[in-house]
């Protein structure tokens, strides 16, 4: 696929505008190197307008990206086109760098101030800078070298070309980006796994009593292979001994992680009853791509955990309904007492006036 990046903005000597900088390189880092499905990408600022595209040879005539399955130690050669559709002559810069996920789950590029130890370390253009004349194409042969010593697996990255334009309104400059992807698979013992850490549930009770409640469960995925991996997702939930089993909606499938990245889910779960005790599952199906750019479904990944459910609203109902049955019977209890005491006084007065009358009849 194309990737087009937006503008990477860079700090001017005005230490007004640091606070400026910052905020646009947060936007930026969001919107940079989007992918598009088809067709040449295209970069465009007033009146400068370029386009790359993947040259036509024996790899293909209408390629969306550059994708190679290599040896280590092997080299492969191949080249992007590099169209001028603006007015003015363009001067790009060209390099290559390393690929990684964002926390929007898109793909993106190290800067060229990082160091690259895959696709920006083996793959080198012909040229460093080229110069392009209004309505002009150039083609920009590259190297991918793949090291002896590369290990098994997939590698992500692309070719960029990138124009630097002052903004003086702004004080800043911007460095406008644009590439195409490149992967690659090192042949070797494929390992494609998947793991789901940091499994947690948390309930969210509400006022009614007797009604249901929400909950939240959340993980990690962790690709700890080596391949290129996406991840079909499902997560239930279950009270004591698999009872009451509530669904997750539909969650979508997690963006393809490099062998090593981690992805953080969050899966909101309606109308969970509160059994006390949940136990949540997470059901993780690894989806791998071929060279061919086919799909296949791994054997599912599931993790557990529990967590508490508690009807918090029900139970103070109870404990006041008990509280209140508990004093009733306590004021009951006493009030018995109380007419025992009356009767027991008076039976002993009406006892002692008894004696009393006796007394005085003898006398």
């Amino acid at each position: 696929m194309h990737l087009s990046p937006a503008p990477r903005r860079t700090p001017s000597a005005d230490p007004r505008r640091v606070v400026l900088r910052h905020a646009v390189l947060a936007l930026l880092a969001a919107l940079a190197f989007a992918v598009t499905s088809a067709g040449p990408a295209r970069a465009a600022d007033g009146d400068v307008t370029w386009t790359v595209r993947t040259a036509a040879n024996g790899y293909g005539d209408d390629r969306s990206s550059f994708s190679y399955g290599v040896n280590p130690g092997s080299r492969v050669e191949d080249a992007m086109v590099v169209a001028n559709r603006g007015k003015d002559t363009l001067t790009l810069a060209l390099y290559t760098a390393d690929g990684y996920t964002t926390e929007k789950g898109q793909l993106d590029l190290l800067t060229r101030e990082k160091k690259s130890v895959g696709i920006g370390a083996w793959v080198r253009a012909s040229k460093a800078v080229v110069r392009i004349a209004p309505g002009r194409t150039a083609e920009i042969p590259f190297t991918v070298a793949v090291p002896r010593d590369a290990t098994p697996g997939d590698y992500v990255g692309g070719i960029l070309t990138s124009l630097k334009q002052s903004d003086d309104t702004e004080g800043i400059a911007v460095d406008r980006r644009l590439g195409i992807r490149i992967k690659l698979r090192v042949s070797g013992a494929l390992k494609p796994t998947l793991a789901v850490e940091d499994l947690h549930v948390d309930y969210h009770g509400t006022a009614n009593p007797f009604g249901q409640g929400d909950a939240t469960v959340t993980y990690t995925l962790h690709n700890t292979g080596n391949a290129l991996l996406s991840a079909a997702q499902k997560v239930t939930l279950t009270g004591p001994f698999g009872t009451l089993e509530t669904r997750a909606g539909k969650i979508a499938a997690a963006p393809e992680l490099l062998p090593g990245e981690r992805w953080k889910v969050t899966v909101p779960v309606s109308d969970v009853t509160p059994a006390l005790r949940l136990t949540a599952k997470a059901t993780v199906t690894p989806v791998i791509t071929d060279a061919a750019g086919s799909t296949a479904s791994l054997k599912p990944v599931e993790a557990t955990t529990t967590g508490w459910a508690v009807p918090w609203t029900l139970v103070l109902l109870i404990a006041a309904l008990l509280a209140g049955a508990t004093a009733a019977y306590v004021l009951r209890r006493r009030s018995r007492a109380r007419r025992r005491q009356r009767e027991d006084a008076r039976v002993q007065e009406a006892v002692e006036q008894a004696l009393r009358d006796r007394a005085e009849q003898r006398a």
